[in-house]
C-alpha cells in the first residue's frame, strides 16, 4: 500500500532528479498558488483533466512539506484528528468553529 509519506518521497526524488526548485521556499508557495488557480480554472470550466490539476497541488505540497521537513502524513492525521472532535455551529448560514 503506498502512503502520503511515499508520495512525499518519491516527489521530493523526482524534484532532485529535474533539477526543479528544493530551496526557495516563497517561490514554491507560488507555484502552488498557480496549481491550485489551474485546478480551479478546469472546474470552473467544466474540462478534464482536474484529477490531475488536483495531483498536481498535492505534488507541490508534498515539496513545501519536505521543504519544511514535514511528515505530511503525520499532520494530516493529527489534523483530522482535531477537526473530528471540533464542534461548529451556523452562523448567517456559514458553519463556524464553536469555541465554547
Amino acid at each position: 500500500m503506498v502512503t502520503i509519506r511515499d508520495l512525499q518521497k518519491r516527489a521530493w526524488e523526482n524534484k532532485i532528479n529535474h533539477h526543479f526548485n528544493t530551496t526557495n521556499v516563497e517561490r514554491e508557495f507560488c507555484l502552488l498558488e498557480a496549481e491550485v488557480s489551474e485546478a480551479y480554472l478546469s472546474w470552473l470550466r467544466k474540462e478534464k483533466g482536474l484529477d490531475l490539476e488536483l495531483a498536481d497541488v498535492a505534488i507541490y505540497l508534498f515539496g513545501l512539506a519536505e521543504m519544511n521537513n514535514i511528515d505530511l502524513e503525520e499532520a494530516i492525521e493529527t489534523k483530522m484528528k482535531i477537526n473530528e472532535q471540533r464542534k461548529y455551529k451556523k452562523v448567517n448560514g456559514v458553519f463556524i468553529k464553536d469555541e465554547n
